[in-house]
C-alpha cells in the first residue's frame, strides 16, 4: 500500500516513514503543501497523511483542492490543532479522519488500515486472480482455502501485480511502486522477489500466476493455465 506523508517537521516525517515502512507501507514524503498537492495529484496513493500547518499552502487547502479535482484518496489529518472547530473544518472540506499530535503510532497504523479498508470509490476490497486472493487491509493472502505467509516486500509486489492484472509491468514500475520512488539499487532485485513469490503462491499449488515478459518485465495473468487466452510463461 502506498501512503503519502505531507509533513514539514523532518524528524517526525522520518519517524513516521520508517515506522510505516516496517508495517509494509510504501511511503513517499513531502515537506511543503505545494509538493504534497502535486504528488497527491500526479501519483496514485492508497491513503494520505497530511499536516494542517505547512509551508506554502496548508493542509486544509490541499484537501479542498484534491476534492475539487475529484481525487477521493482517503486523507487523515495529522496536526497539533485539537479544537472542535479545527476538526469540523477538516471534515467539512473532505478529510476522512483526524489525529492529534502527539499520537500513538499504533493508533495511526490502525486508522490508516481502516481508511484503506473503507477505500476510495471503485477500489476493490479484495484483489483476486482465480483462486488467489489478497486482502490489502487485513494483509492476508489466500490460495484457495490455504493462507500464504508473505514478507511485507513480497506482499507489496503481489499487491501491485494484482492491481494491474494482465498488464506487462517493467521492473522500474514495480520498483517505483513497491520499493521507493528514489530507489537506486539493482533492478534485478525484482526478479529475486518474483522468484520468492512463485515458490510461495504457485509451486506448492501446481499453479502458474506470474509470467515473465521477455524484454519488459512481469505480468500477472488471470486466465486459467489451459485457457486459449492464457499467455505463455
Amino acid at each position: 500500500m502506498r501512503v503519502l506523508v505531507v509533513e514539514d517537521e523532518t524528524r517526525l516525517a522520518n519517524v513516521v516513514r520508517r515506522g510505516l515502512e516496517l508495517e509494509g507501507f510504501v511511503v513517499v514524503t513531502a515537506a511543503t503543501g505545494e509538493d504534497g498537492l502535486w504528488r497527491a495529484t500526479e501519483e496514485a496513493f492508497d491513503v494520505i497523511v497530511c499536516d494542517i500547518m505547512l509551508p506554502g499552502i496548508n493542509g486544509y487547502e490541499i484537501v479542498r483542492a484534491l476534492r475539487a479535482k475529484q481525487i477521493w484518496t482517503p486523507i487523515l489529518m495529522l496536526t497539533a490543532k485539537d479544537g472542535e472547530y479545527d476538526q469540523a473544518d477538516a471534515f467539512d472540506l473532505g478529510a476522512d479522519d483526524y489525529l492529534v499530535k502527539p499520537f500513538s503510532f499504533v493508533v495511526l497504523v490502525a486508522r490508516l488500515r481502516a481508511l484503506v479498508r473503507r477505500g476510495a470509490p471503485a477500489r476493490p476490497v479484495l484483489l483476486t486472480a482465480g483462486d488467489l486472493s489478497l486482502d490489502p487491509a487485513r494483509r492476508r493472502v489466500m490460495r484457495g482455502n490455504e493462507e500464504v505467509d508473505l514478507t511485507p516486500r513480497e506482499f507489496g509486489v503481489l499487491e501491485f501485480l494484482l492491481r494491474n492484472p494482465d498488464t506487462a509491468l517493467t521492473k522500474g514500475e514495480i520498483l517505483r511502486n513497491v520499493w521507493d520512488a528514489h530507489y537506486v539499487g539493482d533492478e534485478n532485485i525484482v526478479e529475486v522477489y518474483v522468484g520468492y513469490l512463485r515458490r510461495k503462491i504457485d509451486a506448492p499449488f501446481g499453479a502458474h500466476t506470474i509470467d515473465t515478459v521477455r524484454g519488459v518485465g512481469y505480468r500477472l495473468t488471470t486466465a486459467p493455465p489451459n485457457s486459449p487466452n492464457s499467455p505463455e510463461g
